[in-house]
């Protein structure tokens, strides 16, 4: 938020800072509501310093980003709580540990880790092809993590204030990893498509048994060895080469081959560009050129918004997590109030009812 936006909420804002005037307490109070920051830190005599919480693999131009936005800090925050949450409840209901997690180096075998969580997530190359669209493959993407114990959450916004947008531009998503509670965080301000490539990505962190921030693309060529790892490996999940080779046509047209080839394979048509591109079947000027015109096609595509609060909450926490605090919560393990705060919301109508949708209760 920069200073114009505050002085038009705070008219002698200007003055404060220049300490030519003071806020009054509540002024105080709704200045640190406005910034989403505790007003303590105002007391203090130097800004606070706060370490990035985990390792974090972002580029801008080859060197590494700034000081990240505070609703990113937030989100991960946030998801940290909600694993610590269910590291325990998992404990407590004798689950063991996921043997997946940390079973991977990256001097691995690019093809055997894609195939093998292939097989994990039952990911059928054939299902997925005639499916309708591409957000109907990522849920199936989803939910088959979800089923193998992984917890997964999509949100394009900081918890559930729609005015705390997250910028697909600052990341694209992160995995926390954790033989009990594996987490992946998917940016959902980015498109259905784009989603599906982050996910395959940050499951291979989960597989290496690593955390890790990510800002990947099909087109990117990470300088980080793991970086670059798990983008081959999530390339390789979503279109194998092999079966890419056998479905390219010689002399097709580029534009009508990534179109049928993105509706073959349920993947945004970078995705298949890049494979393209692996397949020797393009120079790194004509891909760098057809990714570029691609991707400004892409964000002209107006996006969806809105819907039903429940599937969107339940995919906001994710429905492995999701269903848990709910069982938690009635069986007496987790208080309401604790479970309003993991969940987002503070009505037990809406525990109510989300239970119901759940099937927890009738």
């Amino acid at each position: 938020m920069d200073v114009g936006t505050l002085v038009g909420r705070f008219p002698r804002y200007a003055e404060w800072e220049a300490g030519k005037a003071h806020p009054t307490l509540k002024q105080l109070e709704r200045l640190a509501k406005t910034v989403h920051a505790p007003i303590g830190y105002f007391f203090l005599h130097e800004p606070p310093d706060e370490p990035f919480p985990i390792p974090d693999f972002r580029t801008m131009g080859g060197g590494p980003v700034g000081r990240p936005s505070l609703g990113l800090l937030d989100t991960i925050d946030l998801c940290q709580r909600r694993q610590d949450w269910y590291r325990e409840f998992a404990r407590l209901e004798g689950e063991e540990p996921l043997a997946f997690a940390g079973s991977v180096d990256p001097a691995s075998d690019i093809e055997n880790v894609a195939a093998e969580i292939r097989a994990a997530l039952h990911l059928d190359l054939e299902e997925r092809r005639v499916l309708p669209t591409w957000a109907e493959a990522l849920r199936r993407f989803v939910e088959g993590a979800d089923a193998l114990g992984i917890l997964v959450m999509v949100s394009g916004i900081v918890g559930n204030n729609t005015h705390r947008k997250l910028d697909p531009e600052e990341f694209r998503g992160f995995a926390l990893a954790d033989d009990l509670a594996p987490l992946v965080f998917i940016n959902g301000a980015d498109t259905k498509a784009a989603q599906m490539f982050t996910l395959a990505h940050e499951l291979a962190h989960l597989w290496l048994g690593e955390t890790a921030l990510s800002d990947t693309r099909p087109d990117s060529v990470p300088h980080q060895e793991i970086e670059a790892w798990c983008n081959r490996v999530a390339a390789e999940l979503l279109v194998p080469l092999a079966d890419l080779r056998s479905e390219y046509r010689m002399g097709e047209d580029l534009s009508d081959a990534l179109n049928r080839l993105a509706r073959r394979f349920k993947v945004s048509t970078l995705v298949v560009l890049r494979r393209i591109y692996d397949a020797g079947n393009l120079t790194r000027k004509a891909f760098r050129d057809a990714y570029d015109a691609e991707l400004a096609k892409l964000r002209s595509i107006p996006r969806g918004g809105g819907g039903n609060f429940y599937p969107t909450q339940t995919t906001r926490v994710g429905k492995r997590f999701a269903r848990a605090v709910v069982v938690s919560t009635l069986e007496g393990g987790t208080s309401f109030t604790e479970s309003f705060r993991l969940l987002g919301f503070s009505k037990t109508s809406t525990f109510d009812k989300l239970a119901r949708r759940l099937g927890v209760i009738a």
